[in-house]
């Protein structure tokens, strides 16, 4: 595409400031203007003609769950996915079987725009967003979404030359599926110590059904050796979503025709994010045994249903070859049932110089769910 013009961005909003960290942000604030509406098809179509001349995108299928959810329902799907900041993959993290071409914003914005479009999720939780006010927000409320952003404190890219400005996380959710009530930013603490890592935690009213529904997303402190941290902000995280979820299921108790069932466990709660932490890690145990009653959607594509995916990330550093299970999404097991679950791509589809590449842009895999509403907790 060059500098010229496009259609794509032909509607750019103005770049806004982030409300505080740790603060509560009414409904009516955090919701945005839209922008003329777009075709998510043309817009696909538009993607694929600028990456014509790279490899085809990975294909991944949907695996259907035995779920026992009110298929009367219109599912709810859920992307989670760690874009890679731009800063970061061309400035910092050396990926050493990546070209630098492969890592140019002009052409890798639309291999993940392509992505997004390709399984155009309700709700839309990513991490390392360091382009949200130029092209992610304009972009995807075109689409009919809403969105909210919470940069990171001391973002590393800050320290890259030319950078656009700290990366941090982002929820998008679709307008006409959900009223948003009420969002929160959090900065995560650590022995009463704030973090670096934060968190957003959107409470929702599913239209369709007049459910309430409590999604988060979150981005937990990297690299080994920073095991005990990461619990700490994990368990300052459960903290805060049991208090959210609690004050919206009264809310949700007290609203003439709109109760909840479980109410006095809170509302339903979805919690994506990359945590830096295999299953092994003590802040993986905490959400697992929470009294919030999460369960990882992704254990569903096991054959005991027990187990984690071999791989969520997978790259090539100086220090030697990278492959982890760090990306999660939970949900309320009571109240949510898992209809279906985008499966990964082998580790032959991926290549020998696995992630990012010229046809998947981010060094982590994206997460994939449809959910439903069970018709009563368990």
């Amino acid at each position: 595409m060059g500098n010229s013009p496009n259609r794509l961005y032909s509607a750019l909003a103005p770049t806004l400031s982030s409300a505080p960290l740790s603060q509560h942000i009414p409904a009516k604030l955090d919701q945005e203007q839209d922008l003329d509406p777009a075709d998510p098809v043309e817009l696909l179509r538009e993607c694929e003609e600028v990456l014509r001349t790279r490899p085809a995108r990975l294909h991944r299928a949907f695996v259907c769950q035995n779920g026992s959810g009110d298929h009367r329902q219109q599912p709810i799907r859920v992307m989670q996915w760690n874009i890679l900041a731009q800063a970061l993959g061309e400035g910092m993290d050396s990926f050493v079987r990546c070209p630098l071409e492969a890592l140019k914003w002009n052409e890798r914005k639309y291999l993940i725009l392509e992505e997004i479009l390709t399984y155009q999720p309700d709700i839309l939780c990513l991490q390392e967003v360091d382009h949200y006010f130029d092209t992610f927000r304009p972009v995807l409320s075109r689409l009919g979404y809403h969105s909210s952003f919470c940069p990171k404190p001391w973002s590393a890219c800050l320290d890259v030359a030319n950078n656009n400005g700290p990366d941090g996380c982002a929820l998008f959710f679709r307008h006409k599926r959900f009223q948003l009530l009420g969002t929160t930013h959090l900065q995560l603490a650590a022995k009463m110590l704030e973090t670096n890592q934060v968190a957003i935690v959107s409470t929702l009213r599913c239209r369709a059904t007049g459910r309430a529904l409590c999604v988060a997303v979150t981005h937990l402190k990297a690299r080994s050796g920073w095991e005990r941290l990461r619990s700490a902000q994990g368990s300052d995280l459960l903290r805060n979503l049991q208090n959210i979820t609690q004050e919206a299921g009264r809310a949700a108790a007290a609203a003439p025709g709109e109760g909840e069932p479980g109410v006095g466990m809170g509302v339903p709660l979805l919690v994506c994010g990359d945590f830096n932490a295999e299953p092994s890690e003590d802040v993986y145990c905490r959400f697992a045994t929470s009294s919030l009653g999460l369960d990882s959607a992704y254990k569903r594509l096991s054959s005991d249903g027990q187990t984690e995916p071999p791989y969520t990330t997978w790259k090539i550093r100086p220090s030697g070859e990278s492959c982890h299970t760090l990306d999660y999404i939970w949900y309320s097991h009571q109240h949510l049932n898992v209809d279906t679950v985008l499966d990964f791509p082998t580790a032959e589809q991926i290549g020998p110089d696995r992630l990012p590449s010229y046809n998947y842009p981010s060094d982590h895999l994206s997460l994939v769910c449809d959910f439903s509403f069970c018709d009563s907790p368990e």
